[in-house]
């Protein structure tokens, strides 16, 4: 049942090909992370394309003017342009859930491995933040009669090494992500929009 299954995946490429002509070609990751912003603009540009060509102001008893574009046109090719929107979004997350990148010895999948770069570039700042802090610092207050002082429960300059180590660490598992992106093939056709 398994090579049935792969024959038919198989077939419906190599008809997907013919029906698109054989100069259909692959994009990698990376390239697919920019194509989905394209995407996302495009929709929103045909969107905008809907409200100016479905409605006209006319003085009464004037013909209609003729459209370069239907509003049935620009609305088949937005629905076109959310189908390859969703199918090259499902590559992605397939492909982000499928392969790994080696990160501090443990292999971790890309859609983790993005997650935990910002989660290291949250923590980054918030050292850093501790970082430039002041060890002990008068606070103002309304009375005369105390003298205040905010005094850290921490090592500011333990702190600023941290933020920086942890930054320096998200820099290189964005690296391995960027890196693993453009090794990676999806089978989507970007031609059209590049």
């Amino acid at each position: 049942m398994g090579n049935q299954k792969k024959r038919k995946c198989l077939l419906w490429r190599s008809r997907r090909k013919r029906y698109k002509g054989d100069t259909m070609s692959n994009i990698s990751l990376a390239e697919a992370v920019k194509l989905k912003s394209v995407l996302s603009k495009r929709i929103h540009e045909l969107e905008e394309e809907m409200n100016q060509i479905g409605f006209v102001e006319i003085e009464k008893g004037d013909t209609l003017p003729k459209q370069t574009r239907t509003l049935v046109q620009v609305e088949q090719e937005l629905d076109d342009v959310r189908a390859d929107f969703r199918l090259l979004d499902k590559l992605m997350y397939e492909a982000n859930i499928r392969n790994e990148v080696n990160f501090n010895g443990e292999n971790i999948t890309i859609v983790e491995a993005i997650e935990l770069a910002t989660q290291l570039r949250a923590k980054a700042r918030k050292c850093k933040e501790f970082g430039v802090s002041k060890k002990e610092e008068h606070v103002y207050s309304y009375g005369e009669t105390s003298s205040l002082l905010k005094v850290a429960m921490f090592d500011p300059e333990v702190y600023r090494v941290k933020g920086l180590e942890l930054e320096r660490q998200a820099n290189r598992l964005s690296n391995l992500i960027n890196a693993k992106n453009y090794a990676i093939e999806l089978d989507f056709d970007g031609e059209k929009y590049f």
